[in-house]
Order: structure tokens, then sequence, then C-alpha cells
């Protein structure tokens, strides 16, 4: 299938479009800077508070008028680009495909060379994330603003998260034998400056050094203190380049001698132990911050508070530094990873998006200027991204359509095949967007045979309105039929010759309903969960005991006590935080807000943001499974959702080999 990487299809139309949204922009702009500047955050509203003078409200006084006046100015320019415009959507493509070249060692090319469905298997790594991407007066609404460096800001985080060293964190202990999951672990040992892994006190041991590189991303170092150990576990999914290996030795329970180290200096200020107070929001603070991770060696200084001083203290490592980790960040880092006895994988609330990240889908990234500052900054990790999903003006049977669907998907693997449709079934506000389902197939590895191994990507944001339980419904209908009649037009296999191996089938997105809300029955009974698996749910109605909602309650997005992304960690791992910060299905009873009727909350809030998994139509033989899920925390005050993260790992037959 061939990929579109403009959105029409010469370059004539191309031009008349930029021409039509030049005329139109400038009245765009201003009535959205007119509207914003009458919704105040409660950001805003605090500092009115605390400083009479503000500046922001002298400069509304002042240039409302201006304003005013120059949006009725461009009125007549806006009408008459809209009626260039709006015909020119018809021949609009649905989607830009952008794909950065030089990627060299990264690139989608050498990770298909990784794997070839032999071995004990591959893991991939998924991760969906609302972003509320808004004009700025619509994102204001949900209590964030500054649309244009959110964006920028989000694209650093994800892409600095996602680009940390793999780490593997293995527990010697009586009682404790379990493996900690590789991608979401918290440590990393420091190095010398010579680049070689240092011993470290309490029974650490690094094994693998690793090296970053000055753009945020990591490669590998070429020496190592240590070979792995022989006994020890092997990712089948990956290397030792690509993995650091922590080993706790456990005396007496399994604990480590205790350091008492105190970190001091710019190691200390991005330690896990919280901000600083009077924190402002994230998208305001400068690279480096804890909260930006803006610089290569931040990700590291915020997992583990070290001191790495030369004879005295000095704040560079040198020969005969003395690296003596605080023991209570290696316990806390170990203890975030819980498994429940029942449970056959990880999961966590993480202050970082996974290493090692492979497929990203988000939702409303509805500005267009937004999404292209997100896409440079995310091509610093992934190679392939679609961005500007959806359809404009009146398409179809569906009404006039001011928005995108404000899907985008970023890959580090090649994209084979891309469909997009709109729902036709949304109604009021939710009409005006083009909200619907992005399907994808991508290639992620070859067999010796050369068939083609496979998986398949489904990317949706249902209707919002509350009452509307039917309309997600027929959504979810529409759905499930949809990626059917994918799969089969996109299939170049039979069954007596298969030229593809499905390895995995995901959908994911915000589904606007919960598993939890009693208005929500209806959606926690279809039939989309009966073939494919919630890795969170236990059945209709009822979560497991460790899944936890992922809409956050936007009255208390800048609050000191979850203004940064360790902070806001802290608090969801305690059921009060839960209660006080996350979102909670609606109470018929009297009392008012949510923060006045904590006694009547049951659950761990509004989990909205769904990752599910499908077994039927996989290679007979291959089995995924989760291995990993978390919920992150590291776009705290950047949007009101949390993130979500699966790690499935997938499983070949010796047949295959």
């Amino acid at each position: 299938m061939v990929l579109y990487t403009t959105p029409f299809p010469n370059s004539c139309l191309s031009a008349l479009h930029a021409v039509s949204w030049a005329l139109i922009f400038p009245c765009y702009w201003l009535a959205d800077r007119l509207l914003a500047s009458f919704i105040p955050t409660t950001y805003e509203k605090r500092q009115r508070a605390d400083d009479p003078c503000y500046l922001q409200l002298l400069c509304t006084v002042l240039f409302t008028p201006v304003y005013l006046a120059l949006l009725v100015a461009s009125l007549p320019f806006a009408f008459l680009g809209f009626l260039l415009w709006s015909p020119l959507q018809s021949a609009r493509r649905s989607y830009v495909y952008s794909r950065l070249e030089d990627k060299g060692a990264t690139g989608g090319a050498a990770l298909l060379s990784e794997w070839k469905g032999t071995g004990s298997g591959k893991s991939f790594c998924f991760a969906t994330a609302n972003l509320c991407l808004l004009p700025d007066s619509l994102a204001r609404l949900n209590n964030v603003f500054n649309t244009q460096a959110r964006a920028k800001e989000i694209g650093q985080r994800i892409r600095n998260g996602a680009s940390r060293p793999q780490i593997k964190i293995y527990i010697d202990s009586p009682t404790n034998t379990s493996i900690s999951a590789a991608s979401f672990s918290s440590l990393v040992s420091p190095q010398g400056s010579d680049g070689v892994a240092r011993a470290v006190p309490g029974s650490i041991k690094r094994t693998a050094s690793v090296e970053y590189k000055g753009d945020g991303g990591h490669h590998p170092s070429d020496e190592a203190a240590n070979g792995l150990a022989s006994g020890d576990p092997a990712d089948g999914g990956g290397s030792l380049e690509d993995a650091c290996i922590v080993r706790i030795s456990g005396d007496e329970g399994g604990r480590p001698p205790e350091a008492v180290d105190t970190p001091t200096g710019d190691q200390a200020r991005n330690g896990a132990g919280g901000g600083p107070r009077g924190q402002t929001p994230n998208h305001h603070q400068r690279d480096g911050d804890s909260g930006s991770l803006g610089s290569p060696s931040a990700s590291r200084e915020s997992l583990v508070k070290v001191r790495a001083g030369a004879d005295g203290g000095s704040g560079e490592p040198g020969a005969n530094s003395k690296l003596p980790y605080k023991a209570s960040a290696v316990k806390k880092a170990a203890a975030r990873r819980r498994r429940h006895p029942d449970e056959a994988f990880d999961h966590e609330v993480s202050a970082f998006f996974p290493a090692n990240l492979d497929f990203l889908c988000l939702q409303e990234v509805f500005d267009k200027r937004a999404a292209a500052k997100l896409k440079d900054q995310l091509h610093g990790y992934f190679e392939y991204i679609l961005y500007d999903v959806g359809v404009y003006g009146c398409h179809g049977c569906c009404s006039f359509k001011c928005l995108n669907s404000g899907l985008f998907f970023a890959s580090r693997y090649p994209i084979m095949d891309v469909a997009y449709h709109c729902y036709t079934n949304g109604r009021f506000s939710d009409s005006l967007a083009s909200k619907g389902a992005l399907y994808l197939k991508v290639q992620v590895g070859s067999t010796p045979q050369d068939q083609r191994i496979v998986g398949y990507i489904s990317c949706t944001h249902l209707h919002a309105l509350p009452e509307d339980s039917d309309i997600r419904c027929e959504q979810l209908n529409m759905l499930q039929d949809w990626l059917a009649d994918f799969r089969k037009s996109t299939s170049s296999s039979s069954t007596a010759n298969p030229e593809e191996l499905v390895a995995f089938d995901v959908i994911c997105g915000d589904f606007n309903f919960d598993n939890c809300s009693s208005d929500d029955k209806l959606e926690q009974q279809h039939s989309l969960f009966t073939r494919y698996k919630d890795p969170c749910r236990l059945g209709p109605g009822e979560e497991k005991p460790w899944a936890i909602g992922t809409l956050l309650d936007k009255d208390g997005l800048y609050d000191e006590e979850v203004c940064t992304p360790d902070n806001l960690q802290k608090v969801l791992e305690s059921e009060e935080g839960r209660r006080e910060y996350l979102a909670f299905p609606t109470s018929k009873s009297p009392g008012g807000g949510q923060k006045g009727r904590k006694e009547l909350l049951k659950g761990n809030g509004r989990r909205i943001d769904y990752m599910l998994h499908g077994e039927e139509g996989l290679c007979p033989d291959w089995k995924a499974e989760v291995e990993e899920f978390s919920f992150i925390t590291q776009l705290s005050g950047l949007t009101d959702h949390l993130p979500v993260a699966m790690r499935l790992m997938v499983s070949a037959g010796e047949e295959e080999a």
C-alpha cells in the first residue's frame, strides 16, 4: 500500500489549500485568543489571588478591544478563505505519513532483522494517551493551557522516557524470587569518566555499561564491566547491549544493606522524593528540571538519588569516585513493581514512559500546529509517524467537521497498511470532530523462510457525552466490523500458503466509559470484551485490585502534591491520594463536589483509557501474553489523563524455528 506523505494528491491543490488557510487563520487565531482570555485555569486564578497586579489580567483588559477589532476586520477574508477551503476537503487524504529516513542502527530496517520468529520470543511495548491538544480556548475547559508549548514538552518527555536504557532488576531473596520487569525499572548505575561501570555498595552489581548521547538517546558502550553471569536470566527479545542488569542480594529477607548518604546538589534536585515547593506548571519548566526531563541525565537522576563525589563530594565522577546508593531508593524502586499472587504479569504506577517503547497511540491531537511540533519531537525516537488523521468539512454522510479525529500514531517498526474510518453517529459537540478509528498493519520481523511477521494495531476515540451509552456501543460495533474488513483486505496469506504470520492484535484509545460506573453498564457488557482481553479487568463492573483510574480531577492538576511526575506517582500509590486527585463516577447523593464526598467513593477512579489485546487470528503456534502494565505520570500538569502502557511477549513455537 502507498502511504501518503502529503494531505493532497497534487501540488496545485496543496497550494490552494495553503492560500485558503492563510485567509482563515488570522480570524481563527484571534477568536481563539479572545475566548481563551475569558477562560482562566486554576493556575491562573491562583496567580491572580497571590498578585493583585497580575500581568495577565492587565493584558486581558488592554488587548481585548484590540483582538475584537482585528477579529471583525478579518471576518471577510476568513469567509473568502472558507469558500475556497471547504470544497478542497473532498480531495483531502485522511492522514499524513512522515518517515525520518536517517535512523541508522535504530531504524525500522534494523529492527526487522532482530527477530526471525525463533527462539524464546519477542516483546513489544505499546502506550496510549489522551493529550488534550485542542485550540487553547477549548483546552482551557479541561484546565490546561498553552497548547503549543505543551505539545513540544510532551514530545520531549515521551522521547526522553522511551529512550532510557532498559534496566533489569533481579532480587535474590529467600522470600522473593520474582524477576522485576525490564522496561519500567528505575535504577541506573553511574559510570566513571572512562565509561566503565563502578562497583556499588549494597550488593548491586552492574553487568553492562550504558552511556547517553547528547540528544537524549542512548547507545551501548563498547565496554562492559562484567559479562552476563552464567545462569542469569536473559531476555529473548533484546540483547545485552540494550539492557542494564542490576542484581539486588537480600540479607535477612532480601533487604540490601543500608547506606545513609544523603544526595546533595543537582543530583538531589531531581530525586524521587518530590519536586520543589511553589512548583509552576510543568510546561514552563526549563530543560533539565525533573519534570521536563530535558537533559539526557535527568532520567537517571530522577530515578535514583546518588552522590558521585571525588574525595569530598565533587560533582564530577572520577577514577576514585565513591558511589554510595541510598538503599531506601533501591528498595522503593523495587517495591513499586508489584505482582498480585494470582497475576501473571507485573504492574505499577511509573514516573516514566517504558524504555524501548515500540508503538505510541495518541488521542486529542486536534491542533495542527501542535501536531507538527509533537511530530518533530517524537521523530527523535520514532521513525514512522501518522498525524493529522481525519476528515474536514462535509464528508460523506457525516455532519460538518471543524476538527480532525485527533488520532496520532508513532512507531519504531515499518507501517505496511493504514485505514481510517469516521464514526457517523456522533452528536452535539462531538459531531464537530471527525472522531473515528485508525487501523494499522506493521511489520515486526521476518522468518528464515521470508515470511513476514506482522501485527495489527487499532487506535480510537469514542463519543464523549456521558449519557450516550447507546452511541458508544454502536461505535464499538463499527470498530470491530471495520477491523475485520481491514484484516481481510490487507491479508496476503491463505491457510495453504501463509505468507504472513500475525504476532499481535491490539486495540487502544480513549473509550470514554469506565468499568465501575453504574451508568456505563451497557458498554461494560459489550462483546468486544469477550473477543479481546483487558489486563485490568476481572469482568463487567469489576476491576482488578491494582487497576487505577486514568482520568484526573482537573481542578487539582496544578496542586503542589501532583505537579511533578514523581509527586503524582507517590500520590497515586496511596488510596487517599487517588481519592483526592482522580476523577470518580458522579454521585447522585447530595454533598457537592468530589472532594466533599470522599466517604462515598469506591474503587480506584474512572479508567477510560484502554489497552486490549486479542488472541483470535494470531499465528496458531504463537502466544501473546501481557508481560508488564503501567500507569504513567510523566505527563503530569500537561494533560488531564494518565497514559497507560502494556508490554506483550510473543512466544513462538519450536516448529516455526
